[in-house]
């Protein structure tokens, strides 16, 4: 067999059935198919009282605050929202609620960022030179790789809307687009303080190694200016405290600036975590659903992904590092730019070494066994698809999915307790329920408060007995028992160990 081809023995499709807008029709259609699949998921999940409020609670209340004209202090937070992220690209999302205020409007918005970035990625492949059947396995790819569906899945983060941004970002820094350029970054910016870090490495790379000086220099200036501004003024202002996050690198520092500086100049702190077994772990989890199509030699492109990376490696929660939170899309993008480069090559990734493995078995050897790693240059797209669809099938949290039909026999009980909250009085409720409850001012979960108080910001208790958060089943059963004995409570609904307490 011949050696692994970029591009397979088909002719290509007329521009006028291929193009329709920025876009092929095809990926149209694959954008389109996963962005409806990942918003049934994610509705799915929070209709059968699945969803939490760390963060979709939280990001459910500041919006609908906003969109009625009042502050976005968050309850869950106790200050205000610019003062946990800066996620400053929340604040349109409030023109949806105007509409009509619904949390749904996030699972939408989430499924449109992620699924739009399959057609970003699939743009990117055919200005490399990958021919339309390569380039739709790679947005294929894309959408099957692990954390797209997994982050769907975890409630609502700003970090998602970034995610289109910066495949346009690469997209326009390609193709020269200085304004488009622009705009891009300043998204990215506004989604979340620490992806200043990742701007500011877009801007080292565009420097150093793709020619695009006057484009890098734009982005290392809005990302030290943008990551300044929000970090040391903003939420300091709005929260009195660092930015979320720092406590998981106290062995660096108690600041945001004295973590950066001693990641520099103290190397000895955190050699140890860099070449630990963790980490080895987690590269491979965060590599391996592209692991065949990727060579060393295109990993240049992964530079903008190093503050990312770094983070979460250096992280003492261990969180960061698994592939069932959001903290690794911000790397996401370069690692499918890696893939894209390594496919444009002639001799492409991993499988093109087997293949070489392959031929000095055939060398050394009475029988041929390079067929064995030689995959036919009109199949690699297939070839493609099939293995992003098998690590999607063991990374994917597929678990959590099945876990929420074990625990929908009090779903009937659970509508009617929330139907129970007909005001804008202050609900206490736990980390399940609370996101039914945030078009309020006052929301909180019970391990806020104390059962021992009078509890005089909340006219209602909602509590799921059967199904409770683990972390304050305990907790809630001493409610119960406090609740009943306050004079100024009363049991209003009571039915398959789901009760709503009403203040008098």
């Amino acid at each position: 067999m011949n050696k692994m081809q970029t591009y397979p023995d088909h002719p290509e499709p007329s521009p006028a059935k291929e193009t329709n807008g920025l876009f092929s029709l095809s990926i149209w259609k694959i954008m389109g198919i996963g962005t409806i699949i990942l918003f049934l998921y994610s509705s799915l999940r929070h209709f059968l009282f699945q969803s939490t409020a760390y963060d979709l609670g939280i990001y459910d209340q500041i919006i609908y605050l906003i969109s009625q004209g009042s502050q976005p202090l968050s309850s869950f937070l106790g200050f205000h929202f610019l003062g946990d992220h800066g996620a400053i690209a929340i604040y349109p999302l409030a023109l949806l609620y105007k509409i009509y205020p619904s949390v749904y409007w996030l699972f939408l918005v989430q499924a449109i960022c992620l699924g739009s970035a399959s057609g970003f990625t699939w743009k990117l492949a055919r200005l490399a030179g990958l021919n339309q059947r390569l380039a739709l396995a790679v947005a294929i790819a894309y959408l099957l790789y692990p954390e797209i569906f997994n982050i769907n899945l975890f409630d609502f983060h700003p970090d998602v809307l970034a995610v289109p941004a910066i495949f346009g970002a690469i997209l326009a820094a390609k193709q020269k687009k200085i304004l488009w350029f622009i705009v891009a970054i300043l998204w990215i910016l506004a989604c979340k303080a620490v992806l200043g870090l990742t701007v500011i490495a877009i801007g080292f790379w565009l420097i150093f190694f793709e020619q695009r000086r006057f484009l890098g220099m734009i982005a290392i200036a809005l990302g030290i200016t943008g990551f300044l501004l929000v970090t040391q003024i903003m939420i300091p202002f709005y929260s009195g405290q660092e930015a979320a996050g720092v406590s998981r690198y106290d062995y660096l520092g108690n600041s945001v600036l004295e973590v950066i500086f001693n990641t520099f100049l103290k190397p000895q702190l955190i050699l140890g975590k860099l070449f630990s077994i963790t980490t080895w772990v987690y590269l491979l989890e965060f590599s391996v659903a592209v692991l065949w199509w990727l060579n060393p030699q295109k990993f240049i492109a992964l530079i903008p992904a190093i503050p990312t990376l770094l983070l979460n490696i250096l992280s003492v929660d261990p969180m960061q590092r698994s592939l069932i939170y959001q903290y690794s899309l911000p790397a996401l993008p370069f690692l499918f730019l890696v893939m894209i480069r390594t496919l444009a090559a002639e001799k492409p990734g991993l499988a093109n070494s087997l293949w070489d493995l392959g031929n000095k078995f055939q060398k050394h050897t009475f029988s041929n066994f390079s067929h064995l790693f030689t995959i036919p240059n009109a199949k690699l797209p297939q070839w493609i698809v099939l293995w992003s669809s098998l690590i999607f099938l063991l990374w994917g949290d597929h678990t959590q999915v099945l876990g929420y039909f074990t625990r929908i026999d009090n779903w009937s009980a659970t509508r009617n307790a929330v139907a129970e909250i007909q005001t804008q009085g202050g609900v206490l409720t736990d980390n399940r329920l609370a996101p039914h409850f945030t078009h309020r001012e006052t929301i909180k979960l019970l391990n806020q408060v104390s059962p021992d108080f009078d509890l005089k910001e909340f006219d209602y208790v909602i509590l799921n007995l059967r199904h409770p958060w683990p972390d304050t089943k305990d907790l809630g059963e001493k409610y119960v028992t406090q609740l009943k004995a306050k004079s100024n409570f009363k049991l209003s609904y009571q039915k398959d160990d789901v009760l709503v307490f009403k203040r008098i």
